[in-house]
């Protein structure tokens, strides 16, 4: 079968089961259902990652992006909830124990992906076979795409150590160790950079849970305090804005700079109208299961990205609830 020539991408924020309104996302991008595959004429969709856990309708989107990229017509990255789905099965023999521990709160974060595929085993099975296969990053002629952090240096050292964008098992059982390159690798790629809080300070998400640490910018430069650097969906206290970084913060600092091809990211949860972050900087995640908005960026070989490239749709709650 001849490759199909693609004219431009669409690039696709975080779905968490929203499949109402990923399927009017694709409509109104000009992509149409044909025997139960969406595909456009002359344009392929990537999707950032994070296609489940949280929303009503998981089993459903992994079916639609799973047919798409099957058939050449999408690409898929592996985000921070497939790799914990991946984690939470993956036995560690030498441990004894899963790569993800069954704790109570691990459990409740995948329990409406387990729960929503349960009739379903032989899928389930298929689901994290292709979850599995999933890349990390994605390098196009002029784009980037990675779910939450583009960090040169451990992607071009992949890349030298195993000439993939994939990993496999072993590697992921090796990412156990969280300050072993494995496990660096997994981590800042699929969750981003964070920084701790001083101690004894913690922040309440709204999904309610509270965090000692809080997220960082992955292309900061020249930062001086805490409000140079924080990128998060919940806010630092106001009289944490201003704390200054201590050399040993700074030197822990990775920067993506103007002169790099443009990258496109999710895993956010960013709110309000959607703008470019940096000129060559795009968060395509806009809380969507949370009644915000599902995004794309429609790419077209722009060196510069521009705002007036940005697509959404707004959850319906009625159906995506």
């Amino acid at each position: 079968m001849k490759s199909k020539i693609f004219a431009g991408f669409d690039i696709i924020g975080d779905l968490h089961g929203c499949v109402f309104t990923l399927i009017r996302l694709l409509e109104k991008l000009g992509y149409s259902d044909v025997n139960g595959i969406f595909s456009h004429p002359k344009r392929q969709a990537i999707f950032v990652g994070d296609l489940v856990d949280r929303g009503p309708h998981i089993r459903e989107v992994v079916k639609i992006v799973k047919a798409m990229v099957d058939a050449g017509e999408a690409e898929c990255l592996m985000g921070n909830h497939e790799y914990n789905i991946l984690g939470y099965y993956l036995w560690l023999p030498e441990r004894q124990s899963f790569l993800r521990a069954h704790t109570a709160h691990h459990h409740r974060l995948i329990a409406e992906t387990i729960d929503q595929f349960a009739p379903y085993p032989d899928e389930w099975e298929a689901a994290l076979r292709w979850m599995q296969d999933l890349p990390l990053f994605l390098e196009k002629p002029g784009f980037r795409v990675v779910h939450a952090c583009w960090d040169e240096a451990l992607i071009q050292r992949y890349k030298q150590e195993y000439g993939k964008n994939t990993v496999d098992v072993n590697f992921m059982r090796a990412s156990v160790d969280e300050d072993s390159f494995p496990g660096l690798f997994m981590d800042r790629l699929t969750r981003g950079t964070d920084m701790p809080l001083p101690a004894g300070v913690e922040v309440l998400g709204r999904d309610g849970v509270s965090r000692d640490r809080f997220r960082t910018k992955f292309w900061s430069q020249s930062a001086n305090t805490y409000a140079d650097v924080v990128f998060q969906p919940d806010p630092l206290p106001d009289y944490m804005l201003y704390t200054p970084l201590s050399d040993e913060e700074k030197s822990r600092l990775i920067t993506y700079g103007e002169e790099q091809p443009p990258v496109f990211v999710g895993h956010y949860w960013l709110q309000g109208r959607p703008r470019i972050l940096m000129p060559n900087i795009a968060c395509l995640d806009y809380s969507a299961v949370k009644y915000g908005r599902l995004v794309a960026y429609r790419y077209d070989g722009e060196h510069r990205l521009e705002n007036d490239k940005f697509l959404w749709v707004y959850v319906d709650p009625q159906r995506d609830d």
